[in-house]
């Protein structure tokens, strides 16, 4: 099948060839000949990603009488970022259709200027809800000879709470349009409003209808809700060539989680609703052109990223519908491509995960958070790869290498390659030496005794090989060693291997852990809290005797 044999315009088969379009994707090749050739409503569910702006945009060009300077076509949908893509898409459709014009509607932008690029006669508005409804209210929004309605992620705007501001807008259109809705899935608020404003409507459904790509696989991590960043910085360094989309459930979780990444040197940005448009804008530029490597997201704010090649989706945190899945997992695997989609969860979310699975028709293949030394191991191949392929430009830099061989002439071939690679691959050994697994065991029920009995079979470290540390709570608080190992183990980023003996005594305690990672202990335990209690943490060498005045304190306070 090709675009020829849909009955297109010459017009619009050369922007589809400029474009780079060979074969029609299935939405396209059952809705445009539909469109084109009949006179019905039409209701094309298909998940992102598969073509839906042309499946609708190409035949409503075609239809459209561009001689004519009035609002003839309309496409609504839920955000602006959506709103600018498709407008910006059915532009280069129209490249060879003389006088048309289409003009993008969308809130944060000058309402002024988009009023005047109306008023000089558009034949095609892609608006977002609020923003057309102020135009209409306005009288420069005029829909009443309006021939073609697209409802676009219908089910999206609904979940966005725009139904009332799209009965308000349909109520504006002529009862002879066409209506056509095309979504990703087909939820109750959805055939509502098919069956309010539509008639007879033939419906498309490629793959099965409310269930994701077929290309996308769907993997799902277990861990301890303390551990869920952790888990996500794992999963970016275990995938050195990741080009992803983070999503999470507030923008204060966005913003939060993009903030520790950025501190930690990632590539990544945040995307939400707090942003002004303006920076938004800047923010989807510098993802698109890959200058950012990681997109951290609300769902409102990623509906309207069409971005090519999308690697993987993470959900930070999972939706509660699961439509919401179906979109988010939708931003990879795009124009056929394969995806990976992957969702870290506590274990009291595994009914959750369920549901998901239920309803959007997936299967999550559940996988183990990588380990350090995998994580080491993947960073170094794929820095070795990227040696090899790199281009030499010969000419440019000959002159800048003989001094440069001069200074490695006395360097082997071994010592040069490990010098080469402790260079750029210190910060990876560093970081996860003697890292702990994060994972949750898969067990029915996890024995919550397991760091206490590792501990109680733990031998005495070394002598001078060990710092002894001060804890100011004991026995009277009910502190457990498991309790200790865990906060100690979680803060400093350090094994259970590396603490040595632990003294719980009635009102303090003691501890020892290696020498060289005792520095990293007294840093990460600075406010620490153990079971909800704040303590304070410190040398005992030095400090037995502050030991010894702080448990007389406490017998005052108690009495």
């Amino acid at each position: 099948m090709s675009f020829e044999n849909l009955d297109l315009i010459d017009e619009l088969l050369q922007a589809v060839k400029d474009l780079g379009f060979v074969e029609p994707t299935p939405i396209q090749t059952d809705a445009i000949p539909e469109i084109i050739g009949g006179d019905s409503d039409l209701v094309g569910l298909a998940q992102t990603g598969t073509g839906k702006t042309a499946a609708f945009g190409l035949p409503m060009i075609q239809l459209i009488d561009f001689d004519l300077t009035y609002i003839q076509g309309l496409v609504i949908c839920p955000t602006r970022e959506l709103c600018m893509q498709i407008s910006e898409d059915l532009k280069k459709l129209c490249k060879y259709i003389k006088s048309a014009k289409v003009v993008a509607v969308y809130g944060g932008a000058s309402i002024e200027k988009q009023r005047s690029q109306i008023k000089k006669g558009a034949q095609i508005i892609v608006a977002t809800p609020g923003r057309l409804l102020d135009l209409i209210n306005r009288k420069v929004a005029k829909l009443f000879k309006v021939s073609y309605v697209v409802l676009d992620e219908a089910d999206e705007m609904l979940n966005m709470g725009f139904q009332e501001d799209i009965d308000a807008i349909l109520e504006k259109t002529p009862s002879q349009k066409r209506t056509w809705l095309f979504s990703a899935t087909m939820p109750r608020e959805v055939a509502r409003i098919s069956k309010k404003y539509m008639t007879n409507p033939v419906e498309i459904t490629v793959g099965k209808k409310n269930s994701g790509a077929e290309n996308i696989l769907h993997v799902n991590y277990i861990v301890n809700e303390k551990d869920r960043y952790q888990a996500l910085k794992r999963i970016i360094d275990y995938y050195p060539d990741i080009y992803g989309l983070v999503f999470c459930r507030t923008r204060k979780e966005t913003q939060e989680v993009a903030e520790k990444l950025i501190k930690e040197s990632y590539n990544a940005e945040s995307l939400h609703g707090d942003l002004s448009q303006a920076l938004r804008d800047k923010v989807m530029r510098r993802f698109k052109s890959k200058s950012i490597q990681i997109l951290i997201a609300t769902d409102v704010a990623a509906r309207g990223i069409d971005v090519q090649d999308i690697t993987h989706v993470v959900n930070y945190k999972l939706p509660d519908e699961a439509e919401n899945y179906t979109h988010r997992s939708g931003r990879t695997a795009r124009a056929g491509k394969s995806g990976v989609s992957i969702a870290i969860i506590n274990s009291r979310e595994k009914r959750k995960l369920q549901f998901i699975e239920k309803k959007a028709g997936v299967k999550f293949n559940y996988e183990k958070v990588p380990e350090g030394y995998a994580i080491c191991e993947k960073q170094l191949y794929a820095m070795i790869n990227k040696m090899v392929e790199v281009e030499v430009k010969q000419e440019e830099i000959g002159r800048f290498l003989p001094p440069v061989y001069n200074t490695l002439n006395d360097l082997t071939k071994e010592e040069l390659i490990q010098k080469f690679v402790s260079l750029e691959f210190n910060r990876f050994l560093n970081y996860y030496k003697g890292s702990r697994d994060i994972n949750v065991s898969l067990k029915k029920r996890e024995d919550t005794n397991s760091f206490v009995k590792k501990d109680r079979q733990q031998k005495n470290l070394e002598p001078g090989k060990s710092k002894r540390f001060f804890l100011n709570t004991g026995s009277m608080d009910n502190l457990k060693k498991g309790t200790v190992i865990r906060t100690i183990c979680s803060r400093a980023g350090i094994s259970s291997e590396k603490i040595g003996s632990i003294e719980i005594m009635r009102e303090f305690s003691f501890f020892e852990v290696e020498t060289g990672v005792a520095a990293k202990v007294l840093k990460s335990m600075k406010g620490a809290k153990l079971d909800g209690r704040d303590v304070r943490v410190q040398y005992a060498e030095a400090k037995k005797s502050q030991g010894r005045r702080f448990k007389k304190t406490r017998k005052v306070k108690r009495d």
